[in-house]
């Protein structure tokens, strides 16, 4: 596949690895990808509750009959209910659930500003407890600086030391007012693929996201509430022609987030 980046058009690289009109108001959306057995998807109840389906294509019983989830709400209040049990989830709030749940259903507060439920899922060995993680609680890690352009607040929010999981790793990253860059230095991580949500990308605004192997990079044109699948060989980063945000989750053999190989910025082509 490295080798056939090199060679693909604009278009057959967006198709490839840019994941697009997922927040349908009203409705739950769920696409595939190969690497490491990976579903992403968005759902955005209004009026009534969404059920998370369980497409033909993952030959189980319920969704989650072999597999974990996690999610970040990046709309307004609602609530995720979970085998009958609810949780209140506000904006920017997390939820983890575990294999074996089969009912979960998505809701909103209020029509008017409805919950907005980003979805990523790895195949799980063993059940995990349900994990509601309140942003309130969460404790932000302050990266970069202005000289850089890259000042910027990392938030864990499903991972090791604060949610028991098998091996889904989820948080999100917001980017102070004047800095434009993420995830500097650029690297690779061999062990996991990642999956990058960008949100609050202003309108008429865009980021542009690089990736590709260090020796041989390409980029894709991304806006609000757009996603981009990251192969473990390819590098990850972006700049925007503004401020803005982006949830990343990562899944594979390793939950060490240190565990990455960084791109020298010398090397990049």
């Amino acid at each position: 596949m490295t080798r056939t980046v090199a060679g693909l058009s604009t278009e057959e690289l967006r198709r490839a690895f840019l994941v697009q009109d997922m927040f349908r108001p009203g409705e739950a959306n769920l696409r595939w990808w190969e690497a490491d057995r990976t579903v992403v998807g968005a759902a955005c109840p209004l009026g009534e509750e969404l059920a998370l389906d369980n497409p033909p294509g993952l030959r189980s019983s319920y969704f989650l009959e072999r597999r974990e989830l996690g999610m970040i709400n990046i709309g307004g209040p609602g609530a995720v209910v979970v085998d009958g049990a609810r949780h209140a989830m506000e904006s920017c709030d997390a939820l983890y659930v575990g294999r074996g749940a089969k009912s979960v259903r998505f809701g909103s507060a209020s029509p008017a500003n409805p919950a907005r439920y980003w979805l990523v899922s790895y195949p799980a060995h063993a059940a995990r407890a349900a994990r509601h993680v309140p942003f309130k609680d969460a404790k932000g890690q302050a990266l970069g600086g202005a000289d850089g352009a890259n000042s910027r607040t990392l938030y864990r929010m499903i991972w090791p030391a604060a949610v028991e999981t098998c091996q889904l790793v989820m948080g999100f990253t917001r980017l102070s007012k004047g800095s434009v860059w993420n995830t500097m230095p650029p690297h690779t991580h061999l062990r996991r693929s990642e999956v990058y949500l960008y949100f609050d990308v202003p309108a008429g605004q865009a980021v542009f996201h690089f990736m590709g192997e260090p020796s041989a990079t390409r980029h894709l044109v991304v806006r609000d509430c757009e996603a981009v699948l990251s192969p473990p060989w390819s590098i990850h980063c972006g700049v925007g022609t503004s401020a803005y945000a982006f949830i990343w989750c990562m899944g594979g053999e390793n939950q060490d987030y240190a565990d990455m190989d960084p791109a020298a910025l010398a090397g990049l082509r």
